[in-house]
């Protein structure tokens, strides 16, 4: 472990905090209609002041985003600046929103003492308009009109600019940005690191309303602000320095006085118009270097800059400034070299590559929901439907954090269930954030004060699969099982959660749950948050709430061993498992002729019908099951105690947790929704390759469903469910997520993690067929490795040299510029592992790291 690594916060106080997209976010929307692509499209973000929150290329902050500092970039033929990604809003995408350009993360320590950012950036004019109509002109059922298919990237020309990071100390931050000409004839590069303040101040708030300054100091750029104090940002050479004001342009986008002369796009018109529009008194809140970069074809330029705090005259750029970035690299190169050693180096660039990724992932999330709805004193009062619309009953909400996101510029907002499978995977290098992560959740200012926890900005109130506790023992484990304070935290917290969903998803008080979408967005025939009259019992959500319960129990256990008090609440947890699960075998949702679980549409008139859909639905039950062992039982009498007297007095429960097994001279119990019969009939249909079982893990749907879909009449219409394995054809949830065929790795990292617990109690007693019909048999261990390097495959060269996640993208297969530069995407195609969806959604895909630090020993 590095120095920095070990000499706590204040190595992280600055890092990549700044979203890649703060335009058409919820947070920015003030209009009635809560449309809020449209309120703040791409056209106006350049021009805006942004309320609650800053985006920029490469860009970095400190924790609480007072100030930025990020890239913006000229090739001479744009009409815009390069200031942020460009990307297609929900509307315009035809398979929902979708950025259209490349950028990597390729490295990062976890305290951002060292850090690398890649893009390429055509040096042809960006095809902006021919972007947003060719896909306009495509339907859901064509591909997605992408960057590279325009053609811009012929020939090579384009701009490979590098930037790297290295601290020097937690507030003095070295910049390197490399300019690399891949293009066959000179060419000429604009290069703007800027430097700004995110706006506090116009808002009318009280004791807000301090205006910071950025002035020329002698050839460097000296900023100040009231509570910050003072930064200085200096670059080599002689760097010509812009500056304007971080304030909306009013008179471009309303026609009325602004607050400045210069506002927030004058360094962009005096850039690419010449316009007079940066600030001659050469002061503001937003202030650029402005290099102009002449580069000679397949060479490459190298700028330098130093961002310290305080006032510092004349900051090394020079030989000091090389030796901390050879130094940091060095540091970094060690880290990852100690935290995989077994890895193969293919393995160990995926995975540094994505701990970059769920590094950078980390952004500033800034929403007070209270203020939001009424607006501000300095704004128009917000119109009436604000008051009853998105997110009203959300009004304790106040989010002032540094948050682990899905996707920096697709999801730039942070999602309950998403951010419980990041923490799993950030706890390998940072289990301390992950930890933070995980109680901040459940903290006031963020669970409802009825106990649910915020799904995601569009919709709190949404409810998504409860993996919290799931999450929270798989970091407590990552840990080494020493935090029994952050488990305590967490699981009181989780029990007004529990509560909750006992309340509000088990309508008849059955033990059978309705949970809606439950995150798997259009898995079924029908929209899961809003069936037809009668009620979806399903089977997914049952088996979340079982899974639940054997979380919750396990973190007794451990709880109890030092503190006999918790022995109560283990033995709740242990006895509502056996409901739940024995109400899952029987009660409608296993069906017996088809060994599988289906979700149930119950009618008013007491009629069922099972949608016999093959998905990961009818999977997911697996993941409900623990072991329990007599040491525990010797532990904890009270607690074996009434689990004794539960198996003898409740006999049809038995079957859900009185299973046993003797291993290695020690008797062992199983805890679990399905038996052993089940489970092998089960693992049948699971690994058979015409159904769920890829090259590439397994799929959300059965591959019979390609010629058998599945269709089901209600109320004179028909709902098909059909496999699909690339982009979604089906309107349900915006249509930028597919659950009908491709590989997701949340459900397959938690059905491998369940597979690990069943062979722990089966051992090498239960042997399956993989795949199914091969005749190999294979122990449910050897079996939960290979799907791990299934999934893991996706990344990683083949015989051919061909990397699944490319398909058939040859500039990324053949172009060797390309080749390793990696994108963690949010779900790959079923059949042949191209990567789909946001394609930086290292956020739930970084479980990869997990996968290959478990199977690389």
């Amino acid at each position: 472990m590095t120095a920095q690594e070990s000499t706590g916060e204040q190595w992280r106080a600055w890092g990549p905090y700044v979203a890649e997209r703060a335009w058409g976010t919820v947070r920015e929307d003030y209009s009635a209609d809560g449309n809020a692509w449209d309120y703040l499209p791409h056209d106006h973000a350049r021009s805006r002041a942004y309320r609650w929150s800053e985006d920029g290329l490469a860009a970095i902050c400190d924790e609480t985003q007072t100030f930025c500092l990020g890239l913006a970039l000229w090739n001479g033929n744009d009409p815009i600046l390069k200031e942020r990604i460009f990307g297609l809003s929900g509307p315009e995408g035809n398979h929902g929103e979708d950025a259209k350009e490349y950028w990597w993360y390729l490295d990062s320590t976890p305290t951002h003492s060292w850090m690398r950012w890649r893009y390429h950036y055509p040096q042809a004019a960006f095809p902006y308009a021919a972007l947003v109509s060719e896909n306009a002109r495509r339907g859901r059922t064509e591909p997605e009109y992408e960057l590279v298919d325009t053609g811009v990237f012929a020939g090579d020309r384009y701009w490979a600019v590098t930037v790297d990071y290295a601290k020097a100390g937690p507030q003095d931050m070295c910049v390197v940005i490399r300019v690399g000409n891949r293009g066959p004839a000179d060419a000429v590069l604009h290069v703007l690191p800027t430097l700004w303040f995110r706006n506090t101040w116009a808002w009318a708030l009280p004791n807000q309303d301090a205006v910071p300054v950025i002035r020329d100091a002698g050839g460097r750029l000296l900023a100040e602000h009231h509570r910050l104090g003072r930064l200085t940002l200096a670059g080599d050479g002689a760097p010509a320095m812009l500056f304007c004001d971080n304030e909306t342009n009013s008179a471009r986008l309303f026609g009325t006085p602004g607050r400045s002369a210069y506002p927030k796009d004058g360094v962009n018109d005096h850039v690419v118009h010449g316009a007079p529009t940066v600030n001659p008194d050469r002061q503001g809140t937003k202030a650029a270097l402005h290099y102009v970069v002449a580069v000679p074809a397949g060479q490459e330029r190298e700028i330098r800059v130093r961002l310290t705090a305080g006032d510092v005259p004349a900051p090394d750029l020079g030989a000091g400034f090389s030796a901390v970035l050879a130094e940091r690299e060095r540091e970094a190169d060690g880290y990852f070299a100690a935290l995989a050693p077994d890895a193969s180096p293919e393995a160990a660039m995926v995975l540094r590559q994505a701990v970059a990724g769920l590094m950078w992932g980390k952004q500033f999330f800034n929403y007070d929901v209270d203020r939001w709805l009424d607006g501000d004193p300095a704004g128009p009062p917000p119109p009436a439907q604000r008051t009853s619309g998105r997110n009203s009953d959300w009004r304790h909400l106040n989010n002032h954090d540094v948050i682990s996101m899905p996707d920096p510029w697709e999801y730039p907002w942070y999602a309950a269930w998403d951010l419980a499978f990041h923490c799993v995977a950030i706890a390998h290098v940072d289990p301390e954030f992950a930890k933070r992560q995980l109680v901040l959740m459940l903290r006031e200012w963020y669970m409802h004060p009825n106990g649910q926890i915020p799904a995601y900005e569009w919709a709190f109130g949404d409810v998504n699969p409860p993996v919290h506790a799931w999450a929270a023992l798989r970091v407590f484990d990552i840990d080494g099982r020493r935090d029994r304070l952050f488990l305590a935290r967490v699981f009181h917290k989780l029990l007004l959660n529990f509560t909750w969903w006992v309340n509000r998803k088990d309508a008849d008080g059955n033990n059978v749950f309705q949970g809606g979408f439950l995150g798997l967005d259009n898995i079924g025939p029908l929209d899961r948050s809003t069936v037809p009259p009668g009620r979806l019992e399903q089977s997914d959500g049952t088996a979340w709430m079982a899974m639940y319960a054997l979380n919750l129990l396990e973190m007794a256990l451990v709880l109890a061993e030092e503190d006999p008090t918790y022995e109560d609440t283990a033995t709740k947890f242990f006895e509502h498992f056996a409901y739940i699960a024995e109400a899952m075998r029987n009660k409608g949702l296993w069906n017996e002729q088809d060994g599988f679980f289906y979700d149930v549409l119950a009618a008013d008139d007491g009629g069922r019908l099972p949608l016999r859909v093959r998905s990961m639905v009818g999977l997911l039950p697996l993941a409900a099951t623990t072991t329990l062992g007599e040491a525990t039982l010797a532990r904890l009498p009270d607690f074996a105690s009434r689990f004794r007297w539960f198996l003898s007095h409740k006999q049809r429960y038995r079957d859900v947790v009185g299973a046993t097994r003797t291993r290695d001279g020690h008797l062992g119990r199983l805890l679990s929704i399905v038996d052993g019969d089940q489970l092998v009939r089960i693992l049948a249909t699971m690994l058979d390759e015409t159904e769920f079982l890829s090259p590439y893990g397994l799929r959300a749907l059965s591959r019979c469903h390609l010629d058998h879909p599945f269709t089901v009449e209600l109320n004179g219409e028909a709902h098909t469910v059909r496999y699909e394995p690339a982009e979604s054809t089906s309107g349900l949830f915006g249509g930028n997520s597919n659950w009908r065929g491709p590989v997701w790795f949340p459900v397959n990292h938690l059905v491998i993690e369940a597979l690990r617990r069943y062979a722990r109690f089966y051992g090498e007693d239960l042997v399956v067929e993989y795949p199914t019909g091969s005749g190999t048999k294979v122990t449910l261990g050897e079996l939960a490795d290979d799907l791990s390097r299934r999934l893991v495959r996706l990344f990683l060269d083949d015989g051919d040299g061909r990397r699944p996640v490319f398909g058939d993208e040859e500039l990324f297969q053949a172009n060797p510029d390309w080749h390793d530069l990696l994108p963690f995407h949010e779900y790959f195609h079923g059949d042949t592992g191209r990567g789909l969806g946001a394609s930086h959604q290292t956020g739930w895909t970084g479980l990869v790291v997990d996968l290959i630090l478990r199977t690389a020993g």
